[in-house]
């Protein structure tokens, strides 16, 4: 045995061994292994397909990697299946970049041509973070990986949308959505961050038309889209302003007379106690505007552009345009004051943080509370049975929270990269019926294309990135992969949210993977992620997985935390404290990472770590290594085995030890698990056991049965250091000897 561990020699040797050895796969499993008939089964949270690790995604391998390992030792049946993920909207950000940098546009392309060129970008790619959870000793069964764009797992995915759409389920409707202008798409209400920020409050006069030198003041922080306000609005229990509902004022910008209407959504403390209502741009007065039967202005388009009804505004992007309108405003007398210090709260993009847009778009929608077939009920109601538990504290009752609150699910994006959705729309006699709500130059074009499109069904030549909307949300449609074969049709361009088909993902690639799978792991064990997806991908595993099979995808939820620089700070490139897994694999060894990140680890609870971390936990792998040298080479030159008088004592703490990190483990305390191991095997064993050894109090036979069990122990949780151990003490190839949970050491 080497003198020391030279862990850049030997960890990707050991990787190449269990591959070589088919070691992950539960099919190539040694039948005298198989000692226990329960399944154990986690579906890996897909990574983006062509996008290197970080350290979030090192930890959720980590924790993985010890509870399937550990379970494999124990002899269940089981399966930790990888797989990658389109991640649609990250993924065509990215590669518009490039673009850009070429100087060139997803507009330079059609629909089929840029998806062509992604997937082969994504291919070119798409090895990267497999490669890297190799690195870090995933014991993942790659003979089931998956990607979200596999053609099984597409066409079961179609599937759900069709029998959701069969259920009464699906739906296509006309609403203000949340829309970023630099990504060009849409978002749920789930993937708006809600940021405090103090903003200019504009008070407006609005000229009455009965006496335009008397004035209605109105406050707003969103002077730009003026020009598509239809009504003023007071509450119909405002004493003080109740008496204006029927009288009309002018529109400062344009002129035109509104009408002043009531209704009792209207704060009388807020402002003046008036407000304007822009159907087109603000969420709750898309509703006023629904229930009083309001035409809806669009002043700003999906460029985050003043539309035509702007004027000489029209083209300026939100920021110019407000200035713009505000100078307009002032020189003509009708910005009374500006409160500069008023505190609101502004929606932002979560991938780009540009503030969303709330435009008026039809869009497909999954109903989440219906009378016959509600996904939010069924949700709580595993959640009250304990089919699923949560593992975090406090994040159960957050779970609850959102699912008690939830709004219906939005699952249109405006890009290519992704899942198309399978609709068709008849547009035979409707022409007329189809707006686009883009540029003019752009418009023309669109227009164009779609005449082409009428007459010749080539859907290729529609350009990439613009959309042709129906503006008429009941325009009849077909839910189909393929063209109706009768009658004039348009297919949807929109694709499916990412989130759509990664909320199917246990059961999608269960079905997909071996005939048998779905039987055999469904529901799967555990579902291992970070706390801050919980309601974007847990929730939505829990309503699709439950509505498709019956049964909850998961009987636990375990929720790691953020991991913060040792400072206690989040990561960011800006502050240049971010750490790279794989540097840290390099420098100090994958086992030294995985210890590091587990550790005094806590569900739900951020992990802070740093390079001190690193280095102890490096340190504590050539101590292992260490013990195992001094325990091989003392029984070589002393091979008597003759019982000591502390090896009674001492097997009965090994057994304690095998029992409680067995049990910690069950209970899926995995930091608490690895500090247990960590202390008994550098403060017990080597401290006193090893001392005791040398002073013969210890026998041999009970030292090399410690050294044994550690080893085992410890595999899980540092496998590369362990599995080279195991070649030098008992010269087999794969560590899958069976923990000893209860262990008659003595009479072996």
């Amino acid at each position: 045995m080497d003198s020391r561990y030279n862990y850049t020699q030997t960890e990707e040797q050991m990787y190449a061994l269990w591959e070589k050895a088919d070691a992950f796969n539960p099919d190539s499993a040694p039948e005298d292994l198989k000692t226990s008939k329960k399944h154990f089964s986690i579906i890996m949270p897909p990574p983006n397909a062509n996008d290197p690790l970080h350290v979030g995604h090192a930890i959720f391998v980590t924790i993985e990697d010890i509870m399937i390992r550990y379970h494999r030792m124990l002899g269940d049946d089981t399966v930790w299946i990888p797989g990658t993920d389109h991640a649609g909207i990250e993924t065509q950000f990215v590669f518009e970049k490039k673009l850009q940098k070429k100087k060139q546009s997803r507009f330079n392309f059609d629909r089929s041509t840029l998806y062509n060129m992604i997937w082969e970008y994504v291919q070119e790619n798409s090895g990267i973070a497999v490669d890297q959870i190799k690195k870090l000793g995933a014991s993942a069964d790659w003979s089931r990986y998956k990607f979200t764009l596999d053609k099984d797992i597409v066409k079961t995915v179609l599937e759900t949308f069709k029998q959701l759409h069969k259920d009464g389920l699906v739906y296509r409707d006309f609403r203000l959505v949340n829309y970023c202008t630099k990504c060009g798409t849409s978002y749920s209400e789930l993937e708006v961050d809600h940021i405090d920020q103090v903003s200019p409050l504009y008070f407006v006069k609005y000229p009455l038309v009965e006496d335009p030198s008397e004035f209605i003041m109105v406050a707003t922080v969103r002077p730009e889209p003026i020009f598509a306000d239809t009504h003023l609005a007071v509450n119909p229990t405002d004493k003080k302003h109740n008496h204006l509902v029927g009288k009309k004022v002018l529109n400062p910008l344009t002129n035109e007379a509104m009408t002043i209407i009531a209704d009792d959504y209207v704060d009388p403390e807020f402002g003046t106690g008036i407000v304007k209502i822009t159907p087109a741009h603000d969420p709750n007065d898309f509703e006023i505007a629904k229930k009083h039967d309001l035409p809806i202005k669009i002043a700003i388009n999906s460029k985050g552009k003043l539309t035509d009804i702007a004027g000489k505004f029209a083209g300026l992007n939100v920021a110019s345009g407000r200035k713009a309108i505000v100078e307009e405003l002032t020189q003509k007398g009708l910005i009374d004051h500006i409160d500069e210090k008023y505190q609101n709260r502004v929606g932002t993009c979560y991938r780009c943080k540009r503030v969303i847009e709330p435009l008026p778009l039809p869009q497909f929608f999954i109903k989440v509370q219906d009378e016959t077939k509600n996904l939010v009920r069924d949700a709580l109601a595993s959640l009250d049975s304990g089919e699923t538990t949560i593992h975090g504290a406090g994040r159960e009752k957050i779970l609850r929270h959102w699912l008690t609150n939830l709004k219906d699910w939005n699952i249109s994006r405006q890009i290519v990269w992704g899942i198309s959705i399978p609709v068709w729309y008849q547009v035979e006699d409707q022409e007329e019926h189809i707006t686009i709500g883009f540029l003019d130059a752009e418009k023309k074009f669109v227009q164009e294309q779609l005449s082409v499109l009428l007459k010749t069904y080539k859907l290729e030549e529609i350009r990439a990135g613009i959309q042709s909307v129906l503006a008429d949300a009941s325009v009849p449609y077909q839910v189909s992969e393929t063209q109706p074969k009768t009658g004039v049709w348009i297919q949807e361009t929109d694709t499916f949210d990412t989130w759509f088909s990664s909320a199917q993902w246990p059961f999608v690639t269960l079905q997909n993977t071996i005939e048998g799978d779905f039987e055999r792991f469904y529901p799967t064990s555990v579902m291992e992620t970070g706390y801050d997806i919980l309601p974007f991908w847990v929730m939505r595993m829990m309503l699709l997985g439950i509505y498709k099979t019956g049964k909850s995808p998961f009987s636990d939820v375990y929720l790691h935390g953020l991991v913060r620089d040792q400072k206690g700070q989040k990561m960011s490139k800006s502050k240049g404290n971010v750490i790279n897994p794989i540097e840290v694999v390099e420098k100090y060894g994958a086992d030294a990472l995985r210890m590091a990140l587990v550790i005094r680890s806590t569900p739900g609870q951020d992990k802070s770590v740093g390079e001190g971390d690193f280095k102890a936990m490096r340190n504590f792998a050539n101590k292992i290594w260490n013990a195992t040298r001094f325990v091989i080479l003392n029984n070589q030159e002393q091979a008597t085995s003759k019982a000591a008088i502390g090896d009674a004592a001492f097997y009965t703490k090994l057994s304690e030890v095998v029992t409680e990190s067995s049990a910690l483990l069950d209970k899926l305390q995995i930091g608490l698990a690895a500090d247990y191991i960590y202390n008994e095997f550098w403060h017990w064993f080597c401290d006193i056991c090893i001392e005791e050894n040398k002073a013969a109090k210890l026998s041999n036979k009970a030292i090399i049965d410690g050294i044994t069990t550690f080893i085992q122990l410890l595999h899980p949780f540092m496998p590369f250091v362990t599995e080279t151990i195991w070649q030098e003490l008992l010269e087999e190839k794969v560590v899958t000897t069976p923990l000893l949970i209860t262990t008659p050491w003595p009479n072996k």
